[in-house]
């Protein structure tokens, strides 16, 4: 069967046609139009008058689980969730991140975050080891910088424009049959009330291999007929395919309605994912891994995605995920971040939605997840929504007795 524009402007959801008639449009922009990545976003001076200046940084472990609490000399203070990769990657936070942020003025975090990433040449560790360690310790900063204002985060992002997020159910697995998925998935809409779903296509940079023979062909048709149209369906292929394998699957994932493709090609492979996205209606999503300015901009300006998908830790945090939002609206394009996660990590995702005007219509969360009993809010869904926590900072209390489980965390 042909897959035609017009076909899927008739049978899509309204993500598809907005994203085919964006392709279609390819306004033109200018470096002006776009913003400059340095251009100020934020004004944290007004609401804070006097100097925030952070005393120390501290990394906080409770076996496999890391936290990072950022501290004034005024005694404020800031906590966020840390990477499960500091398990190999605290010597970067501890010797490379945290020293510089030291003695410094925390309203300043917007020109800080640029600041360290040239500190002592940490350019060389360019990449999500190195933004992932400076994306934990902003959003304490942040954290702490709310408390000190007395307002969530989102106000200091530019002001809450939505109080709760639409989320998809986001699978995290490729070691199931169709029929153990989509079961098990339907398990948890109808827990839920989630109106949304995405599942795992193809092997996983596996040079155009499936998981297990014939799962993808079966997966997406089953999932459609079990959920019907009211479920939108999203799946990721984790960099699965070359180009032509790619273009053949999307046809496929079209016919079903599917409503983003996500990493169709290897995430370095910036050619053969535009080859994709211009052969396709579909809408193409991807960025996760992408941490350059100048490489996103290229993904933005070149539509080789439809939807960019920045991880809000892994790119640097709140400043940086900002800096893409306001590079995506240049070109009508929604932001959805990657975000796999629930609990206290998805606290910096539920801030940094519900401040940004081009957000995607369902932000991810993992299916599997049941959020923790030591935190409040607990950042569940209900009726397939999570409500932003409104209080300040980024709004989480962490039960006093769990907190003390964690331990500061200097590596030997």
């Amino acid at each position: 069967m042909k897959i035609t524009r017009r076909g899927l402007l008739h049978g899509g959801s309204l993500l598809t046609a907005a994203a085919v008639a964006a392709r279609i449009a390819r306004p033109e922009r200018t470096l002006a139009a776009e913003g400059h990545d340095r251009e100020p976003l934020l004004d944290l001076y007004s609401p804070l008058r006097a100097r925030l200046e952070i005393a120390s940084v501290e990394l906080l472990r409770n076996q496999s689980q890391w936290l990072v609490r950022v501290r004034s000399r005024d005694g404020a203070e800031g906590i966020a969730a840390g990477s499960e990769r500091f398990d190999y990657l605290y010597p970067v936070f501890l010797q490379r991140v945290a020293p510089f942020f030291v003695g410094k003025d925390a309203r300043d975090i917007e020109t800080l975050i640029d600041a360290v990433y040239v500190h002592q040449s940490n350019y060389k560790l360019a990449g999500v080891p190195f933004w992932v360690c400076a994306g934990c310790l902003e959003a304490a900063v942040f954290d702490m910088l709310g408390k000190a204002a007395d307002k969530p985060v989102a106000q200091l992002l530019g002001g809450a424009k939505r109080k709760s997020i639409a989320v998809y159910l986001s699978s995290l697995r490729r070691d199931t049959t169709s029929e153990e998925e989509v079961r098990w998935m339907g398990r948890r809409l109808e827990e839920t009330g989630a109106r949304a779903v995405k599942l795992k296509i193809g092997g996983r940079m596996s040079r155009n291999a499936d998981a297990a023979a014939g799962r993808t062909d079966r997966l997406v048709p089953l999932a459609r007929h079990t959920f019907g149209d009211a479920v939108a369906i999203y799946v990721d292929a984790n960099g699965s395919y070359d180009a032509p394998k790619a273009i053949e699957i999307g046809r496929m994932l079209a016919e079903h309605r599917v409503a983003f493709f996500e990493e169709p090609c290897p995430w370095e492979d910036f050619e053969a994912t535009k080859q994709v996205a211009d052969a396709l209606g579909l809408p193409i999503a991807g960025g996760e891994q992408d941490t350059s300015w100048e490489k996103i901009r290229w993904m933005v300006r070149q539509r080789a995605v439809d939807i960019i998908q920045p991880d809000v830790m892994y790119c640097g945090g709140f400043v940086r995920a900002l800096r893409i939002a306001r590079l995506a609206a240049a070109y009508r394009m929604d932001i959805t971040p990657h975000a796999p996660q629930s609990g206290l990590q998805w606290a910096t995702l539920a801030q940094f939605a519900a401040a940004v005007p081009n957000i995607g219509p369902f932000q991810e969360y993992n299916a599997a997840a049941r959020p923790p009993g030591w935190m409040s809010p607990s950042l569940s869904i209900k009726n397939g929504e999570v409500e932003v926590p409104a209080g300040p900072g980024l709004g989480i209390t962490i039960d006093p007795a769990e907190l003390a489980r964690f331990r500061p965390f200097s590596g030997e």
